[in-house]
């Protein structure tokens, strides 16, 4: 009788409980961690990762779809000529540090952006501007020197966020924006912590905070989900595992596109890279097939230009690339390129790491031996990416509707060509959809003709995440991994 006694009463309380609510962190594992915090002054797209859409915010947004969204800009006019926007900014916001977001902010951040001395590592979204004016503390117009009706896409860039002069200086270290999330600790070599704050002017996240961890290796990555060390990991770096992982009902797994292309970048300033023929023996050199087999265990899509298969716009070249080892020893031949020796440097990233090693192999059986050189992340930007002292290195652009690169002289490719910088010139100038359609089909062609890089694979998204968590990007438009929807399902 006692027994059954206490056993009614264990069930009256378990009833009487209430039910435990959802956890509010979350902790994310990342590859790479960034080289600093400030999206306007540094090109790892780590930065973004952690800061877009949660720390720092733009004038307009990208959304999960890949739409353009209303941002710290309510709303924005455009001027018939199409050379004038106004923008009309939200009521009531502030900076973490309390100081309030006016007109002022936004001309100070997009002059600093397009200034002579400026940093920023997409200094070409600001190019086009002539002049940035406040009509009122809340209504901004920025005058073009051209139509761009691209114009509130380019503002959505992580590196167009909005910052205040006060705060700037520190802002590699200590940021300080107007997203639903403030800075927390930065662990150097192990994590980044952001915080909920309560003074943000939107809907408020679900999330109180969130953790982002760096693991660089794949089976340290596999072994950290498995424990539940981590809950979530968007851009997942050991595909062999993903099938035992969505075999799991404690996890789930999200595969979707990037904007990442992958690509064998060359450096078209140094001999012999300098002479089209090399290059196009490089190209033709190697099986896309075999690196996403290889080095993405099938997770990626075969690319033949800088340009996202997923877009409207994509044209694919592949054909022209296609693998032909025979026809890379005649184009070398040709060249009087034989038994060349360059330089392979591959930053810590997986894809690029065991692509290498295959890549390296197909250059071997055309002839070409490769000095690979394994970097830190610090080390291939300071290198590679800012002083191009290299011949090859394996890199995944991720940025949306990046082809615009092309045209920069000195960007670390070293490619110059007129006619590229022209059809990108007229396409700034152009807002019917089907002439700049065409225009964008042109500028694909130019660069696969020129083979100016050998375009690998377009870099597929896969993400784990434990089953209870919803609100994570499936797909990424944008480097990001944007907050503001995540919860956990109770």
């Amino acid at each position: 009788m006692f027994a059954k006694f206490m056993q009614t009463a264990a069930a009256v309380a378990i009833l009487a409980t209430p039910a435990l609510a959802a956890p509010d962190t979350i902790t994310l594992a990342m590859v790479l961690e960034p080289p600093n915090l400030d999206p306007t002054g540094g090109a790892a797209a780590a930065i973004d990762e952690i800061v877009y859409a949660n720390l720092f915010e733009g004038l307009t947004r990208i959304a999960s779809d890949g739409s353009v969204q209303p941002g710290l800009a309510a709303s924005w006019d455009v001027a018939e000529n199409g050379k004038s926007y106004t923008f009309h900014l939200r009521p009531g916001v502030t900076f973490h540090d309390g100081a309030t977001f006016d007109a002022q902010d936004v001309i100070f951040s997009l002059d600093r952006a397009r200034a002579p001395d400026s940093t920023n590592a997409q200094k070409g979204l600001f190019e086009g501007i002539e002049t940035v004016t406040a009509i009122d503390p809340q209504t901004v117009q920025v005058t073009l020197k051209s139509p761009d009706g691209a114009f509130p896409f380019k503002m959505a860039w992580g590196d167009a966020v909005m910052v205040d002069e006060a705060s700037v200086k520190n802002i590699a270290t200590h940021p300080i924006g107007t997203g639903p999330f403030k800075f927390g600790e930065w662990k150097q070599g192990d994590h980044i912590t952001l915080t909920a704050w309560d003074g943000y002017w939107g809907e408020k996240p679900a999330l109180k905070s969130a953790t982002f961890r760096f693991i660089g290796d794949p089976t340290a990555a596999f072994a950290a989900i498995m424990a539940g060390d981590i809950d979530a990991f968007p851009i997942y770096p050991a595909p062999e595992t993903l099938a035992q992982i969505q075999a799991d009902p404690r996890f789930k797994v999200l595969v979707g596109t990037t904007e990442g292309e992958t690509i064998l970048a060359m450096n078209n300033a140094r001999p012999p890279l300098d002479n089209v023929k090399v290059r196009e023996a490089i190209a033709h050199a190697i099986n896309r097939q075999d690196i996403i087999d290889g080095a993405m265990f099938g997770y990626g899509t075969p690319i033949g230009t800088h340009f996202a298969p997923h877009h409207p716009d994509y044209v694919d070249l592949t054909a022209q690339s296609a693998h032909d080892p025979e026809l890379s020893k005649k184009l070398l031949a040709e060249a009087g390129a034989e038994n060349l020796t360059l330089r392979l440097a591959l930053p810590p990233t997986p894809y690029a790491r065991r692509g290498g090693e295959i890549v390296a192999a197909e250059l071997r059986a055309v002839g070409i031996q490769t000095q690979i050189t394994n970097m830190e992340w610090a080390q291939w930007l300071e290198q590679v990416y800012k002083n191009a002292d290299y011949d090859l290195t394996i890199i995944s652009h991720v940025e949306p509707m990046d082809i615009g690169i092309y045209g920069r002289d000195t960007y670390y490719f070293n490619y110059k060509n007129p006619a590229f910088r022209e059809t990108m010139s007229q396409l700034d100038a152009t807002t019917d959809p089907a002439a700049r359609s065409a225009l964008l089909k042109q500028a694909q062609q130019i660069i696969a003709d020129d083979y100016v890089n050998a375009y690998l694979f377009q870099l597929a998204k896969t993400g784990v995440a434990k089953a209870e968590i919803e609100g994570l990007w499936e797909n990424a438009p944008m480097p990001a991994n944007d907050l503001t929807a995540v919860h956990w399902r109770e």
